[in-house]
């Protein structure tokens, strides 16, 4: 594999294909769906050799199967095993909810593996400024016990557009830092 890649990882119906739609600016790049779980393997989306994107499976949807969760599981861990062209993983929290226990494991196996991650709140447009501030604060809490975790935290809307440039942004910065 060449180039960098770039994950995205979350609760099912968190908004991880919707928010590879906008970045990428293609409205059915990534399958969207209101079903939890319908995305159910690594999703790799290259328009150059430059740069990948990866739409993970959802985490955290209690219908599935345990055998589903189970192999979702060691899907993840064998991906991010020794994977060194894995710049970051976007960790998408919907900022209607926050962090919840189910996003405590996906975090702890970024932090064993020394993975890059950083957390991208999401939906934030069904949310007022207040709501977004007490999330914002709850998740700096948690992540400062976590030093794989890059500190700052970026709030995106795919359906308004709200803080796509500023991941963009942040994605070039990857990029940049990873070429030099």
């Amino acid at each position: 594999m060449h180039g960098v890649e770039i994950a995205f990882a979350g609760r099912s119906n968190v908004g991880k294909s919707s928010l590879v739609n906008a970045l990428t600016r293609h409205s059915a790049l990534a399958r969207v769906s209101n079903t939890p779980g319908r995305t159910q393997e690594l999703l790799f989306f290259s328009a150059n050799t430059t740069l990948t994107l990866v739409d993970m499976p959802g985490y955290g949807y209690a219908a599935a199967p345990k055998h589903k969760v189970k192999a979702w599981s060691a899907l993840i861990a064998a991906y991010l095993q020794g994977r060194a062209n894995l710049a970051r993983v976007y960790v998408l929290v919907d900022a209607r909810h926050g962090l919840k226990s189910s996003d405590q494991p996906a975090l702890d196996a970024l932090g064993e593996a020394a993975v890059s991650h950083q957390i991208v709140l999401t939906k934030a447009d069904a949310v007022g400024p207040g709501a977004i501030e007490d999330c914002l604060a709850s998740i700096h809490t948690a992540l400062a016990k976590r030093p794989a975790a890059f500190p700052e935290i970026l709030v995106t809307s795919a359906r308004s557009g709200a803080g796509i440039s500023e991941l963009r942004a942040a994605i070039a910065r990857l990029l940049s830092e990873r070429s030099h």
